[in-house]
Order: C-alpha cells, then structure tokens, then sequence
C-alpha cells in the first residue's frame, strides 16, 4: 500500500468473527491504526485467552508505525529497490514493549494448545502469524537480516503443517506462497541462505499461490489482493492491480493511500490523464472536507502529482507541484519529504540550474542524512542528475 498489508514478509492475522475485530480491521483497512488497536485491545481484554487477540494487536502496531515513516507506499518499498535496501522504521521505546509483549503472549498461548494437541490447526495458524509478524519487525525495525529469514521460515513450516493435515486449508497457503516469491526476489546470495533454511523460494509459483488464495480463499482472500496490488506493481504488471485496486476502494473509501496507487499504476501503463484524474478527485475530496481525508497532507498529493509530471518529461508541471511538496516537507513523513528536496534538484538539473538544484539536494541530506535519498543526493552534488529510463 501505498498499500496495507504488502510487507516483504507479511502475515496478516485471521479476522475473528467478534464485533471488536470486525470493527478493527475496518479501521485497520481504512488507516485508522489508532482506532483499530483500541479495538483489538479490547478483544484481547475481553478473550484473554486467545493467541489471535495479541497478533491483532501486534499487526495494528506493525503497521501503523510503517504507515507514519511513509513506509507502506509501493513508490518506495517497490520498482528497482531490492528488497534489503528497505529504509528502516522507527519505532517508539513503548511501541517495541507492546509489540514484543504481544506476540510473546500470543506464542505462548499456541504453544500451550500444541502441547495438548500438536494438530491444532488454529493455534498453528496463530503461530505462524506470530512467527511472520516477528520476521516483518526484525526486517523492517530491527535490521536484522538473519533472524527475518528464521522467522519467516518458522512461521511458513507451521503453516505447512496446516496444509499436511487440512489440505483443503486455502489460507494457510498465502504465507507459503509470499514467502516463495519473497525469497525467489533476493539476492542470489540470500536465496542461498534461504536454501540452508530449507526453501529454495520460486517467485512465479509465490504468485500463482497467492492469486489462488485471492479468488478462492476465505478468511486471508482480502489481503491476499492488497498483496498482488503491490506484487503486481513490482513485476512491472501494474494492469493488471487495477481492478483489484477499484474493488478495494470502493470497500474502503477511507484509505486514500489505495486511490494514490491507482493513479501510480495508471502512470506506469502509460496513462498519464487517468492517473492525474485521480489524483485530481483525491485533492477535491480533500477540499471538499472528506472526513477520512483529514490527516492527509496536501503535499502528499502534491509530490505524487509532480513525480508522475516528472516521469512523463513535464518538468514545468512537475516543478510546481514538487516545489510545493517540499515547501511543506515538514508536512510529510520523512520517507516523501527527503524525496521531494531530491526530486526538486533533480528537476534543476534537467532545466540547467545548476546552483537550485544543488541547494535542494543540500536540503534533502539534511533532512534525512542516512536514507536512501540523501546518499543518492550525495551523488548529485559532484554530478548533475542525467535523465535515464523511467523506474
């Protein structure tokens, strides 16, 4: 997401039929992280005794502490970025407790029932998602390469011993066939790794699996669309995310990021109108005072507008609406805002103005010294930025 759950490695947790989580993940699925783990709190309050309550809460956690590092946007964790120079996400000393405290329950609760009966498919399922949401943190806040692999190992094998007893287990089967894809994606020396660890990963099979999962599976069919959205986007088919992407807006008009990437896909097909439609509908529902619009920056729209006009050439175009994003990058999150400085130098050196566009790379090293970006702006400042293929 721009997309909910697409992480590299992502376990979404199953959606119990109680009022408390039915009405999270409507609030999860809408970006409304705070409300979600309030409810999921709630759940687990109320059912202390189910490991499915502290993935919940583990999940919102995960996810809202991506959303507000700009980290679940396929713009920055897709296209040529391999997947282990995924920016780090910080995350508060609080966030880590409950984080860790939540899934430390949650692993303890399943274990308690396999013991009693090791062919409890419901609490291997929840120990999978623990295991996956354990991988997510390890990679995405930790930084820690090693344990993310363990961990998504440990959580595909306690899914596959769902599938060996229920073959008919449909949903299971989404961790297993992202986790092939995942580490079909890697370096070839990491898919070495992956090999010692038992799983040799396949990225064509990983899709198969999860687009079956998509039109057929039960309580994982959801995310296994948002998934493909981003999977899509990054084997460079964005068509065919589309109508995944018009289905899950209209079942969450809330998540705007969801109408933001669908103006991205249309630019990667090669429509440039259509995708700044969209992004032109977004910014009147945001005049227009669309209530679950009321935490997204103007600016945002601003730098997608102008990122899709720079990419298309329209440098006039994409310099005013650039500039106006990085005139209010404090606006942003950190992720977009050191973008916007980059893209604005980047937009300088195509128009010759040399002495801009070096200032605004200044600026984006100083906003984020360490990211991606200002490495990349490092680069610049000894040599102008020189178009290349669009990426």
């Amino acid at each position: 997401m721009h997309l909910a759950p697409l992480l590299l490695i992502c376990a979404a947790a199953s959606a119990a039929p109680d009022d408390f989580i039915a009405t999270g993940y409507e609030h999860f699925y809408n970006l409304q992280y705070d409300r979600a783990i309030a409810d999921f709190r709630r759940y687990a309050a109320s059912a202390p005794d189910d490991p499915n309550g502290y993935n919940h809460i583990a999940e919102g956690i995960l996810y809202r502490d991506m959303f507000r590092a700009g980290a679940l946007e396929t713009e920055l964790v897709t296209g040529n970025n391999p997947f282990l120079r995924r920016a780090k996400v910080d995350a508060s000393p609080e966030d880590q407790r409950e984080f860790d405290g939540s899934l430390a329950r949650a692993t303890g609760l399943a274990q308690e029932r396999l013991q009693k009966n090791p062919r409890d498919c419901g609490a291997l399922y929840s120990l999978g998602v623990s295991f996956g949401l354990r991988a997510n943190y390890d990679f995405l806040v930790r930084k820690a390469w090693h344990d993310s692999l363990r961990n998504a190992t440990a959580a595909r094998k306690a899914h596959e011993r769902i599938t060996a007893i229920d073959p008919s287990n449909l949903d299971a089967r989404m961790l297993q066939g992202l986790h092939d894809y995942i580490v079909g994606s890697l370096p070839l020396e990491w898919r070495m790794l992956g090999v010692l660890f038992g799983f040799h990963g396949n990225k064509d099979d990983g899709i198969r699996m999860v687009e079956k999962v998509a039109r057929y599976g039960t309580v994982n069919r959801l995310d296994a669309e948002f998934l493909l959205c981003a999977i899509y986007r990054r084997e460079r088919s964005s068509g065919r995310a589309i109508p995944l992407l018009e289905d899950l807006i209209q079942r969450f008009p809330g998540n705007y990021l969801l109408r933001m990437e669908l103006a991205q896909m249309y630019s990667d097909i090669g429509k440039k109108d259509r995708a700044l439609a969209a992004l032109e509908g977004l910014r009147q529902m945001k005049k227009a005072g669309v209530p679950s619009l009321l935490t997204l920056p103007v600016e945002k729209i601003d730098f997608a507008e102008g990122n899709i006009e720079f990419w298309y050439n329209d440098l006039d175009a994409a310099l005013a609406s650039i500039r106006q994003a990085a005139a209010g990058a404090e606006e942003l999150d950190l992720n977009t805002g050191v973008l916007a400085w980059m893209r604005l130098g980047q937009i300088y050196d195509l128009k010759g103005q040399r002495g801009l566009a070096v200032g605004a790379y200044q600026r984006a090293i100083r906003l984020a010294p360490d990211s991606d970006a200002a490495r990349e702006s490092r680069r610049y400042l000894g040599a102008p930025y020189q178009r290349r293929t669009k990426g």
